[in-house]
């Protein structure tokens, strides 16, 4: 399996904070804002990753990641002229996708909690359609919106409605097949002028290949699109680590326990870095694997 991280531009929400930075590389608390949709990937065991940005951004992306070779991966790096909506990724990555089954996260997307390595390797197991997810919010008419039946099967996905028919949005992470790329050319723009995500899910709903995996109250979803959402997600990732003593979205770690990289190749890792409470945390990861 395949990943693509579709870090769009520079982030008009957060405006004017990311105008001489991509938003992606601004940091949510103590890393820039990519590490932590890389994370996802890497958790679902996905090594292969292309990063599509805008022809600005890209260049600090490749001068971060270059071929991925530091982590054990490999990243290739393609442009998304205009925002012409996140169906578009699939377009976009087809000679990336190839044959193989592809997962897509939002550059500005966070996972964590109990049990989501569990969750993202179940949703990559599966081995024809598509994979996505529902997250209970309080007001879901800012996302897309999945809707169910008294037995739990999809009914529909409406994309931000203004009445919503449950509470439960579709974060930004989905799994799909390598018809992924065929569908997505199919698809027609919205009103807005956008090929849409939630008509591409709706295409595999259609055909009955459509799954949603829901993400329970162990786990934490935060979209950091808007400067009071970039806020708690900061404080969020600030309070857990603080607490617990070990570190969310640190690909560094995630690399080595997934054995990517030796342990000699975690302490080059690290020794750049050791004046910072990051490059210890590296450092003291070594024998406790």
């Amino acid at each position: 399996m395949k990943g693509i991280i579709l870090a769009g531009g520079s982030g008009t929400r957060l405006y004017p904070i990311t105008k001489a930075l991509s938003k992606q590389m601004v940091p949510v608390f103590d890393k820039p804002m990519i590490y932590y949709p890389l994370s996802t990937l890497m958790l679902a065991g996905i090594r292969e990753v292309l990063i599509i940005s805008t022809a600005r951004d890209l260049p600090g992306f490749i001068e971060l990641f270059g071929r991925g070779d530091a982590l054990g991966m490999q990243f290739e790096y393609a442009v998304q002229e205009e925002p012409n909506g996140l169906a578009e990724a699939f377009i976009i990555g087809k000679n990336f996708i190839k044959d193989d089954k592809v997962a897509m996260v939002l550059g500005d997307n966070i996972f964590w909690g109990q049990g989501l390595t569990g969750n993202l390797k179940k949703a990559g197991s599966f081995e024809k359609g598509a994979v996505i997810f529902g997250y209970y919010v309080q007001d879901p008419s800012a996302y897309g919106v999945v809707e169910f039946s008294a037995s739990g099967s999809v009914l529909s996905i409406e994309e931000k409605p203004v009445k919503p028919k449950s509470n439960y949005a579709v974060p930004g992470l989905y799994f799909y097949d390598e018809t992924v790329s065929e569908r997505a050319l199919a698809l027609k723009p919205s009103d807005r002028g956008e090929l849409e995500i939630t008509d591409l899910n709706l295409n595999y709903l259609k055909d009955n290949q459509l799954t949603v995996n829901l993400l329970g109250r162990g786990m934490a979803w935060l979209d950091t699109g808007n400067p009071d959402s970039m806020l708690d997600a900061c404080n969020f990732v600030a309070a857990v680590q603080k607490r617990q003593g070990s570190y969310i979205a640190c690909i560094e770690e995630i690399a080595y326990l997934n054995n990517w990289i030796s342990e000699e190749q975690l302490i080059r890792l690290a020794e750049p870095l050791l004046k910072t409470q990051y490059g210890r945390y590296l450092k003291s990861l070594i024998h406790h694997k």
